[in-house]
């Protein structure tokens, strides 16, 4: 067995345990992280902009060099 299986073995109770967290969790930050947690699982991650400087958009340049092709 993979480790990869080994940890998904746990998802039930990890789960579980966020859910306590979140509902009992001693504060705030941890009820957010455990939040945080179980909303990125079940829906998966805000989409995160990217932008340039000042905001605006990113600009890249793409250059192929080419060598000259060899006369015979």
């Amino acid at each position: 067995m993979d480790l990869k299986s080994l940890a998904r073995a746990y998802t039930q109770l990890s789960i579980q345990s966020l859910g306590g967290i979140v509902q009992n969790g001693d504060t705030d930050s941890a009820r957010v992280s455990a939040a945080r947690e179980l909303l990125d699982r079940g829906w998966g991650k805000a989409a995160q902009p990217l932008t340039g400087e000042d905001g605006g958009p990113i600009e890249f340049t793409i250059r192929t060099i080419v060598e000259a092709m060899k006369k015979p």
